[in-house]
């Protein structure tokens, strides 16, 4: 009798018996209390509009680590803490400013610096253009570039449904179209932006220079899309045509930072460690409402529900905010650094790094064994329109995590509008959907809790 009371009280409670046979009523539970109770949206709503954006190294960088560890102390977990990383400090200065000169004709075009670059002058640079499709065409101009902006063009190509393959594709040309152009004496760069839709909107990024010498560094800037187009077809018309653009921006002393740590630890075997995180840097153009804000506070929200179940991880769960994803990874690095130095073991790492839009799936990197135990739990996704599971890049934090036997997952979105806002001024609060971010979070924590249960396929022995 006291065990049918006992066990009609879990029910009742909503927090089942975490055994196999009720997987699917518990993943219910998960989106139950994500679509009911979340605290994401309100989460996102304060990092957005009351701190913004938080480039690395910026005060508002340093509020955002401030407000997400009050956020993960008010949880209960076992852990709350900072870890110290060191990342770089590059300002973008005054807003920069553009024309393209054809004769006596003035046309204003939007720009905005890459991350990383060095300023025009005071008084900006003028030169002619020479418009190519990516580094290979460059390169076979050799000569022909020198005394000469540089104009990157190739558009993400729209055929491919998966966005961020086109994305891959061309974005070499904004990473390292800089330095190779200043090798064959170009003296700025302009890059079309990494967009599938034609705006008005510049689209920042990293950029690298590599191991060129400074005094060969050269300034290179993001155009706007529907610019591209103009400057493009204003070429074509008058190859003689003159661009200017002016930027003030510049790279200051690397600063203290931190990444954000929370942890549940486990009870069966408390040294295996899964990790759930995004990174709580972002570009400085608008709030970073998309990329990442939406992934920390999904990741948040996964402990949140957790503890709010009162749910006993067998392996520890740990919650990472990283710093300094956009311009150096350098919080990744520091995050496996000292890990390493402890002999952790990280079974499993779990990163939302493609905005809070609907979740699709996720993109997985492990082997054989553990693809197919992941893809085994398809039917219980599949109420939620989660059903794809392939092998993929899983996330840039999280890609410096190297333990013996590591499964790692990226949460996929459906990616068709993410490139609209990326890296862009209107990567703002308003563009995240409260649904879909909540949808997002109860699928991770349903997958984390899927692999808590029943482990990682261990490799054989030789």
């Amino acid at each position: 009798m006291k065990k049918t009371i006992l066990l009609t009280a879990l029910v009742l409670s909503g927090l089942t018996s975490f055994a196999q046979s009720n997987d699917e009523k518990n993943i219910k539970l998960f989106y139950k209390k994500a679509l009911t109770e979340s605290k994401a949206y309100t989460w996102l709503e304060y990092l957005s509009n009351d701190i913004g954006a938080r480039l690395s190294g910026s005060q508002n960088a340093q509020l955002a680590v401030n407000y997400t560890k009050s956020q993960l102390e008010s949880l209960g977990l076992d852990k709350v803490y900072l870890q110290e990383v060191m990342v770089p400090h590059w300002v973008r200065g005054e807003k920069e400013s553009a024309f393209i000169l054809n004769g006596k004709v003035k046309t204003a075009v939007p720009i905005c610096a890459l991350g990383g670059s060095v300023a025009t002058a005071k008084t900006g640079l003028t030169a002619e253009v020479i418009e190519v499709q990516g580094i290979k065409e460059l390169a076979e101009l050799g000569d022909k570039v020198k005394g000469k902006i540089v104009f990157f063009n190739r558009p993400m190509n729209p055929e491919n449904v998966e966005t961020f393959i086109s994305y891959g594709a061309c974005v070499d040309q904004r990473f390292a179209g800089a330095k190779e152009a200043a090798k064959l004496g170009a003296v700025g760069t302009i890059v079309r932006s990494m967009n599938l839709r034609l705006d008005d909107f510049p689209h920042t990024g990293a950029q690298s220079y590599g191991d060129l010498p400074k005094e060969q560094y050269i300034p290179t800037a993001a155009i706007s899309t529907n610019g591209a187009e103009l400057l493009s077809a204003t070429l074509k018309s008058n190859p003689a045509l003159k661009f200017y653009f002016k930027q003030s921006c510049e790279t200051l002393p690397d600063v203290l930072s931190y990444n954000v740590i929370g942890e549940l630890t486990g009870t069966v075997t408390p040294e295996n460690i899964m990790v759930v995180g995004g990174h709580l840097d972002s570009w400085d153009l608008a709030d970073g409402s998309q990329d990442d804000g939406a992934g920390v506070v999904q990741s948040m929200e996964v402990v949140r529900i957790l503890k709010n179940l009162n749910y006993k991880p067998k392996n520890t769960i740990r919650v990472v905010l990283f710093m300094n994803e956009e311009n150096g990874g350098k919080g990744g690095a520091k995050y496996e650094e000292v890990s390493k130095q402890k002999n952790e073991n990280h079974i499993f790492a779990l990163e939302s790094d493609s905005g809070g839009f609907s979740p699709r799936g996720f993109s997985i990197e492990a082997d054989d064994a553990n693809l197919k135990k992941i893809q085994g739990f398809r039917d219980l996704f599949e109420p939620y329109l989660v059903h794809s599971f392939t092998i993929g890049h899983a996330g840039s934090d999280i890609s410096h995590l190297t333990s013996k036997a590591i499964v790692k997952a990226g949460l996929k979105p459906d990616s068709q509008r993410y490139f609209d806002y990326h890296h862009a001024a209107n990567d703002k609060f308003d563009a995240v959907n409260k649904r879909e971010l909540e949808l997002g979070a109860a699928t991770m924590t349903s997958l984390l809790y899927l692999l808590d249960q029943t482990g990682i396929e261990m490799p054989k022995a030789n």
